[in-house]
């Protein structure tokens, strides 16, 4: 009898032991040890491979793990296309948008601190937010413009959903009161500045009423500072990056490692090729300029494997590198709809609390798992977390504009997908 209790009180252990969240990853021994066809999982090299040959990107680095086992983790093409500089999987990115998940996660260690509560109006801790007005009408060549009272205030939620009415262009930017960096600065700009100017600036929707993407997180951003009583890149390392173990994600980056920094290239139509981008903010914000403004809507740079990590920690229910971030219990209220009846876009996803979801009827990426969730930025970075499959998957580029975005994007995840047993 005592055998056999022992040896049921093994199997427990085993079964237990086997379905706890990987707190570190591990290189799968093979493709079908982590449940993925070898051969079918050739045609994501052979993909990417082409994208490069063809001269349609500069480079491609991809992290790909389920159940915490990595089963594609690989990098493409030249870091720099001048020099033919070969990409390493270490290579370090803009990731624009993608900081968007990093900041708002910061953000809610704080609600779990009681700091807050998600239907504060967020005058109440900047008061420039207080008494929003709605923009009516505008005239650019006289300079005019009329607005109207708001229906409500702006609220945390409203801001962490982007449905507080506040876009990125703005009908009224050409006027220098209301002139924002969007994503980043080379100038003095700072943090509490630049979210009085946003406040500034009249709503183009009323608050809850619409999906408006745009400045919002900047606003989280600074709400970070606010109640932790530090600087957002403080806050962030503390409480998100060195508990997560993400060593290679900055505003900034140190000198010792401003050599791995993708160059930035654009290719705004099909028939042009590569060019080295034109704009000197956008390329070098993250090695060069004043270095004082943290934006955390799109300011952050990392590695893909870096990145891979967060995704992890969010797939784990909150906690990775054998540290709990958030518990489990807000992780699942994050990603909730926030946003009712609106949709993100045309492909019928909604929005949480800093993550876009996947319903039954998205067509976005019509191969992942309705409840999968993620985003993506402009530079041409995505991250798909998929709970049913225990999977996340990236890819990493940096090209922008780049008229072949959707169908580089797209398509990795099409090989992913299709290489699933």
């Amino acid at each position: 009898m005592f055998k056999f209790l022992l040896l049921g009180f093994l199997l427990t252990l085993q079964v237990a032991f086997a379905q706890s969240p990987a707190q570190t990853f591990t290189t799968a021994k093979s493709p079908a040890d982590a449940g993925f066809s070898a051969d079918r999982l050739k045609r994501l090299d052979n993909y990417l491979q082409e994208f490069i040959d063809k001269g349609l990107a500069p480079n491609a680095v991809t992290f790909v793990a389920r159940n915490g086992k990595i089963v594609h983790y690989k990098a493409f093409g030249y870091s720099n296309l001048e020099k033919k500089t070969p990409l390493k999987r270490d290579d370090i990115y803009r990731i624009a948008s993608q900081s968007k998940a990093v900041i708002t996660v910061a953000l809610m260690t704080l609600f779990e601190e009681e700091k807050f509560l998600l239907d504060d109006p967020i005058s109440k801790y900047i008061p420039a937010f207080k008494n929003p007005r709605v923009l009516i009408s505008a005239d650019k060549e006289k300079g005019t413009y009329e607005t109207r009272p708001a229906k409500r205030e702006v609220t945390v939620r409203h801001l962490l959903s982007h449905n507080a009415g506040i876009p990125y262009e703005h009908p009224l930017d050409q006027r220098p009161e209301f002139k924002v960096p969007f994503f980043n600065s080379l100038q003095t700009d700072k943090l509490e500045e630049v979210v009085n100017r946003i406040a500034a600036r009249p709503l183009t929707k009323d608050p809850g009423e619409e999906f408006v993407y745009g400045l919002n997180t900047d606003i989280i951003g600074r709400l970070v500072e606010i109640l932790s009583g530090k600087p957002l890149d403080v806050a962030l390392r503390e409480r998100v990056l060195e508990p997560v173990g993400m060593s290679d994600t900055y505003f900034y980056l140190p000198a010792n490692k401003a050599s791995r920094l993708v160059e930035l290239y654009s290719k705004s139509s099909v028939e042009k090729p590569l060019s080295l981008h034109e704009n000197n903010s956008y390329r070098s914000f993250a090695v060069e300029g004043a270095k004082t403004y943290f934006s955390g809507g799109a300011g952050l740079v990392s590695t893909v494997e870096d990145y891979a990590k967060f995704c992890q920690m969010m797939l784990n229910g909150g906690t990775f590198n054998n540290k709990r971030i958030l518990g489990r219990k807000t992780v699942e209220m994050m990603l909730r709809n926030q946003i009712g009846e609106a949709k993100t876009s045309a492909y019928n996803d909604k929005f949480g609390l800093g993550f876009q979801i996947v319903t039954p009827e998205s067509s976005y990426g019509n191969e992942m798992s309705p409840g999968s969730f993620g985003w993506g930025g402009m530079y041409c970075s995505e991250y798909t977390i998929d709970p049913k499959e225990n999977l996340v998957l990236l890819i990493f580029t940096n090209v922008q504009p780049y008229a072949h975005s959707t169908e580089f994007r797209r398509k990795f995840k099409i090989a992913v997908y299709q290489a699933l047993e």
